[in-house]
């Protein structure tokens, strides 16, 4: 699906289609061209109508990619990751979304529904200036909008942790290794897109390419803060569930452990019970305790007992049990 925002005269409305003579040099028009789930039409358009390097067209269209800057011949190619959480809260998912900026002109590619554009695309035909202000205060607009949902996710995540932490510590429930473990790929993932997303934004908040003016530069720092702070929450939380797995390994390696010594020490007490049975049951004659035949039995269960009592009380003595 393909949606054009064109500002002419003040005015900023929806046409169908991209003329050829908006591109013109020195036109007064400013476009914006949204494609979600792009198709060999789209193509088609970047390349034989805005005249983009193939090798953009070709990353525009692909799927899936890292976070990253590049500039091409009056052009900006920009990749950012939005985020979206989850049916039922569980976790996130991240689209990448393309920028391609020239001088009077801004693509935005996307495979899914982009709620950053969305709500900027009703702003502009709300609001004529914000066009107006150019392809690149567009594009902060929608970066901004796209890093501010990353605060509510990293937030999910940091409560996801904590009920992680009440379960191995505080109430023991069933096992929750694989929340874990999904908990720790959800953070390593939230890592590897945003620390290459830090470092592009960083480079327009550094001035690093002409089209970059002062003014916007300053929006672009702002932007580049919050990424800093969420690349360092994700560290944070990388290490506190790193610690928090370990925890909950050696907690099970330590039941375990206790298991594993009850069991050996009643296997332990048995041991010489099974001698002693085993003795009085074989069909010889052997050594009788006082009392005639009829007592026999109590003399072997007493001695029974006095033997486990006795193993039990020298376990305790050597802080065994």
């Amino acid at each position: 699906m393909r949606t054009v925002l064109l500002h002419r005269q003040g005015e900023t409305v929806q046409v169908d289609a991209v003329d050829p003579g908006w591109l013109t040099p020195g036109a007064e028009e400013i476009l914006w061209v949204d494609i979600e789930n792009p198709e060999e039409p789209d193509r088609l358009l970047l390349s034989d109508v805005f005249r983009i390097h193939e090798l953009a067209v070709e990353d525009a269209i692909l799927e899936i990619h890292h976070p990253k800057i590049e500039r091409y011949e009056n052009l900006l190619y920009l990749i950012l990751h939005g985020i979206v959480s989850e049916a039922g809260g569980a976790g996130f998912v991240t689209q990448d979304v393309d920028f391609l900026l020239g001088p009077n002109f801004i693509i935005t590619v996307h495979r899914t529904r982009s709620r950053s554009i969305e709500t900027e695309r009703r702003v502009c035909l709300r609001h004529a200036n914000v066009l107006a202000d150019g392809p690149l205060a567009l594009c902060h607009r929608i970066v901004d909008l796209m890093v501010d949902h990353y605060g509510p996710e990293v937030d999910g995540l940091e409560d996801r942790l904590e009920a992680l932490e009440r379960v191995v510590f505080e109430a023991p429930g069933p096992n929750p290794l694989k929340d874990l473990l999904v908990l720790k790929r959800d953070i390593a993932w939230l890592r590897r897109v945003a620390l290459p997303q830090r470092d592009a934004v960083g480079r327009l908040a550094r001035r690093e390419f002409p089209e970059i003016g002062e003014a916007l530069a300053y929006r672009f720092r702002d932007v580049y803060d919050h990424l800093v702070r969420f690349t360092d929450e994700a560290l944070f939380l990388q290490d506190r569930v790193t610690g928090l797995l370990d925890a909950h390994l050696s907690n099970q390696s330590n039941s375990l452990n206790q298991v594993m010594k009850v069991l050996t020490v009643i296997a332990t007490i048995f041991m010489p019970l099974t001698v002693l049975t085993g003795m009085y049951g074989m069909n010889v004659g052997l050594p009788a305790f006082p009392g005639g035949p009829d007592v026999q039995f109590g003399w072997i269960v007493g001695l029974m007992l006095g033997l486990s009592f006795s193993m039990l009380w020298f376990f305790r003595w050597m802080r065994w049990l």
